[in-house]
């Protein structure tokens, strides 16, 4: 007898998820779903979203009536279901600056601009690692900047700057290299 005690043994609660797992598991789609629909349309479209997912946030961002928006958010949800929302999750993140690498590549950006607003020598490092760069425009950029914070006034071209190397940061990941070998300064 006691050997078919010992035979015995919890196989299907290992294998099927409990009732409230699941329940949260789809409310944490359904709070991705609404992330999706909190973002702008331009950062919508930087998403790698299927046709109907991409319908069903643009119809929620519509919607006014609360509980037409609740249903629209559980259908995001429901559609979220059958993708893999880490990506996406991913994506967002990378947005919002959440990910450890978009704060990375920020903080190196706010380092290379006060390095260059102290040296106007490392408008070389500059171009050696984006050819295409308009060094006039950053040399510009330079001197207005220097001159708003000796004024005291607005960050304009300070901020400008950090766009533009930011804008030469990302356009050098994405463009392939024959592109950038083929603008010399």
């Amino acid at each position: 007898m006691e050997g078919t005690e010992a035979i015995i043994l919890p196989v299907e609660p290992l294998e099927k998820p409990s009732k409230s797992a699941l329940k949260r598991a789809m409310d944490d789609l359904q709070a991705l779903g609404a992330e999706l629909v909190a973002l702008s349309t331009d950062q919508l479209k930087k998403l790698d979203l299927p046709d109907n997912l991409r319908e069903a946030v643009r119809d929620a961002q519509r919607f006014t009536q609360h509980g037409a928006h609740r249903r629209q958010l559980q259908y995001i949800g429901k559609l979220m279901r059958s993708l893999d929302p880490e990506p996406i999750r991913a994506a967002i993140d990378d947005m919002k600056g959440l990910s450890a690498a978009a704060n990375a590549r920020m903080h190196a950006l706010e380092r290379l601009r006060a390095r260059f607003l102290e040296d106007e020598t490392v408008i070389g490092e500059i171009a050696a690692e984006h050819p295409g760069a308009d060094l006039q425009y950053l040399r510009q950029l330079r001197r207005n900047a220097l001159k708003e914070q000796q004024l005291g006034k607005p960050p304009r071209a300070f901020r400008e700057l950090y766009r533009t190397l930011r804008e030469l940061q990302s356009g050098a990941a994405d463009a392939p290299p024959e592109e950038t070998e083929d603008h010399d300064e």
